[in-house]
């Protein structure tokens, strides 16, 4: 037996290469919209570009950049349903293959409505991906460095624009239309690759246990352990799924929209508040000043010590952290622009790359990793369906209206949007670090009494991020084999990990 399980483990990934490969063919979602928010904004201006669609105006302009918006919003909506239904990685393939046609039919595109058609349809693309990638990778995710991959994925987004801004600028000297249609045609490629991908990964677990294919959940769990079936971490695992999954379904609740309201309120107001800050807050990241490949590059690197940060400080630390200090580089570059004096330029600048770096550690990943941890599996898809058409709601009112205030307002724009930084300051986010997706409920004081919280839990998580006394968990360890990697010294642990038992009341 042991044999045979060697012999099969070394013809697939198994373990943590199956893990990272996971992670990096799913971060080429993310590559995808960041990639797409830069290249747009950056081949408007283009001589070649404004000639062929006979230099639009504006509004024009705007629309072409906004209308992928809109597509997004749409489908992000759609996509809990869909991801119910089809699953993770089917969504995945779907909305990468719909990203690749709208890209095919703005690389080719005849005219400004036909460039409009395939933005809208790139838009489709987006939404399910920008939806169904964050659920995907926190369901395959262990729970003690599932911060750090959902980061690494919000890295690949800022690369994406990165490299957008680098593909526009030396696009430029290519005096054709080539300037414009060879950038478009990039998305293509990579759009293709991830469709491809795709088809090689495995589901997730929790979907294919939640739809009853349980042997197949087990064996995904078992690879993403190691290979062995018989492993105990990947046995319990699988037995706590299969118990939530057992426990929902006996609630008699359903899994409507309707439900998920009247049950998980606290939860998705937290999930689609994060997404709404996180908008509101990076407003200022949409300005010119921001278009540029060196400050990307600032903007990349500033995500990266949110890796090892994020199962260390925890989710809501960073949070506050990063509402702090762009609060103060907001403030300060409103107040430059005030004072109008010669060192203004570069004083707006240094505020406009330090908040764009507290940004990019706080504020632009933890939305994208808080909302499907704390959204039950049983409406999980539907719960960040909500939280991710917020986020290309507000994306696209705030695009919308930044000019008119920009020029009615002035200085006084930066200022407004330091304002809602300190709001976010003062939303409560209850700490997630480390905790199992099926044991949430105790986070948010939610006990197992037929689907029903007591007085004392509900008071309690909605006014603090402290557990009730009668629902708080206790760590317990579990001991590893002691083995060590490059992922496990960066944050400094074996392979031990904690699991959280919920005290019942009497104990």
């Amino acid at each position: 037996m042991a044999d045979r399980h060697n012999a099969s483990s070394t013809r697939r990934l198994v373990g943590q290469p199956l893990l990272y490969a996971i992670t990096i063919f799913a971060s080429l979602g993310v590559f995808l919209f960041g990639y797409d928010q830069g290249v747009m904004s950056g081949i408007i201006t283009g001589p070649y570009f404004r000639r062929y669609f006979n230099f639009p105006g504006a509004i024009e302009l705007g629309t072409m950049v906004a209308i992928l918006e809109i597509g997004a919003l749409i489908t992000s909506l759609a996509a809990g349903r869909v991801g119910d239904i089809i699953g993770r990685r089917g969504t995945l393939f779907t909305g990468a293959f719909i990203f690749t046609i709208g890209g095919a039919i703005q690389t080719f595109t005849v005219g400004f409505w036909s460039m409009i058609i395939g933005r809208f349809v790139s838009g489709f693309g987006v939404g399910l991906l920008s939806t169904i990638v964050p659920i995907y990778q926190s369901e395959i995710s262990p729970p003690n460095h599932r911060g750090a991959l959902a980061c690494m994925e919000f890295t690949g987004n800022i690369v994406g624009y990165s490299f957008s801004v680098w593909t526009d600028y030396f696009c430029s000297f290519i005096d054709s239309d080539l300037s414009w249609r060879l950038p478009l045609f990039i998305q293509c490629v990579i759009g293709s690759i991830l469709a491809a991908g795709s088809l090689v990964m495995p589901e997730s677990p929790r979907w294919l246990i939640d739809t009853d294919r349980n042997a197949e959940g087990m064996q995904v769990i078992a690879d993403l352990h190691g290979g062995d079936p018989d492993d105990p971490t990947a046995v319990a695992e699988y037995q706590e799924i299969k118990d939530k999954v057992s426990e929902e379904r006996e609630s008699g609740d359903g899994r409507s929209y309707r439900m998920m309201w009247r049950r998980y309120k606290r939860r998705v107001l937290l999930a689609m508040s994060s997404q709404a800050f996180a908008q509101l807050a990076g407003w200022i990241g949409r300005q010119a000043v921001l278009m540029t490949g060196i400050n990307s590059v600032i903007y990349v690197l500033s995500t990266i010590p949110t890796w090892y940060l994020v199962d260390r400080w925890g989710r809501r630390t960073i949070l506050l952290s990063g509402a702090v200090v762009m609060a103060a580089a907001l403030t300060a570059t409103g107040w430059w622009m005030y004072m109008n004096v010669p060192l203004t330029p570069s004083a707006v600048v240094i505020c406009v790359i330090i908040f764009n770096a507290a940004f990019g550690f706080s504020w632009g990943p933890i939305p994208w990793l808080y909302p499907p941890e704390i959204m039950p599996l049983v409406v999980r898809a539907k719960g960040v369906s909500l939280s991710t058409a917020t986020n290309w709601c507000f994306n696209f009112i705030v695009g919308e209206v930044t000019p008119y205030l920009q020029e009615f307002i002035a200085w006084r724009l930066y200022p407004m949007h330091g304002f809602f930084c300190a709001c976010s300051f003062f939303v409560v986010y209850p700490e997630t670090k480390g905790v199992p997706l099926e044991e949430m409920d105790v986070v948010f004081g939610e006990a197992s009494r037929g689907g029903r919280m007591d007085e004392e839990s509900e008071r309690t998580s909605l006014m603090s991020d402290r557990l009730p006394v009668n629902h708080q968990a206790i760590p317990r360890l579990t001991p590893g084999n002691g083995r060590r990697n490059w992922f496990n010294r960066m944050f400094g642990r074996n392979e031990d990990h904690v699991q959280y038992e919920p005290i019942t009341p009497g104990e």
